[in-house]
């Protein structure tokens, strides 16, 4: 079984999750640059992170046997903060790296008129930039803002088919699929959609166009929740090709629409930019303790 992880925060994961997501299928994945928790004071903490998107988490990835792609924006939570309104004139410079699949995540969080214009600017950015959007619909209120997502969508420059509306749920993805947009679905513990109710929004409306993904990251979450959505469409009936479009070719062709998409992984210098994920390296039984000058300490097996 192949996935493709449209949605995960791997920064804030650990190299055991890279291990335990290859071994259940995930060859793939896109992180889309969101909000770390702590709040950002400048553009210039905006701009590290934006580096290390493209450069750190896509070295880590690689050690696993995982493709790594990345989503730039002003996520909305922080579009409200004036201290991080200039990074949307930096986004530009970060829009033409080859390893950048989507705009993103944008849309609304207290649906505010700073993220309006946030949103408004960003969507002009993914058509001037011949990318595609990733819109964040809000955790509360959520009909609603679709609905406004929606409209300002529908006001911009970039069409329908080139936007995938995420974090829907039953109160919003007729709607949401009647637009044209591509549909996204976060399964995440307790907050936002579980596999059950997953794989009823499937048998429902079908795989068209969906993408599910487990939007892990710092809080309760857990990143094999796209490999356990899988597993239980094989239970209910759903059939292999289903499940690898849904898992795989519906992310491939939405992130493709970039141009950008290199699903090939290849391998990677010891380190980037001169660091390593590595701490420290095996010892030799053979070799004497540099620190204390002691002899080698042969192994049974060979004494």
């Amino acid at each position: 079984m192949r996935i493709f992880d449209p949605h995960i925060h791997m920064t804030s994961r650990t190299t055991d999750d890279y291990e335990a997501m290859h071994a259940a299928g995930v060859r793939a994945v896109v992180e889309p640059s969101f909000w770390l928790g702590q709040p950002r004071t400048s553009p210039a903490s905006f701009r590290d992170y934006f580096d290390s998107l493209l450069g750190w988490e896509p070295f880590r990835a690689a050690q696993y046997g995982i493709s790594h792609h990345c989503t730039i924006a002003l996520n909305p939570k922080e579009a409200n903060d004036p201290r991080c309104a200039p990074v949307l004139d930096e986004l530009p410079r970060y829009l033409v790296k080859d390893n950048v699949v989507a705009v993103g995540e944008i849309g609304y969080d207290s649906m505010t008129p700073a993220e309006d214009t946030a949103l408004a600017a960003q969507l002009q950015l993914a058509a001037d930039h011949g990318l595609p959007a990733l819109v964040h619909t809000p955790h509360r209120d959520k009909f609603a803002g679709l609905r406004r997502t929606l409209d300002v969508v529908r006001e911009s420059a970039l069409p329908a088919e080139r936007v995938l509306v995420d974090h829907l749920n039953e109160t919003t993805v007729k709607e949401a699929k009647d637009s044209g947009c591509w549909l996204g679905f976060s399964v995440y513990p307790d907050t936002k959609m579980d596999e059950e109710r997953m794989v009823a929004i499937l048998r429902a409306y079908g795989p068209e166009q969906v993408l599910v993904n487990s939007a892990a990251d710092w809080g309760k979450s857990d990143p094999l929740k796209t490999r356990k959505v899988a597993d239980l469409m094989l239970a209910e009936g759903f059939g292999e090709d289903d499940v690898d479009r849904v898992l795989w070719r519906n992310p491939v062709a939405f992130y493709g629409l970039s141009g950008r998409l290199n699903l090939d992984v290849t391998g990677t210098e010891p380190t980037h930019e001169g660091n390593s994920i590595l701490r420290g390296v095996p010892k030799d039984p053979h070799e004497p303790d540099p620190a204390s000058g002691a002899p080698a300490r042969v192994p049974a097996t060979e004494a």
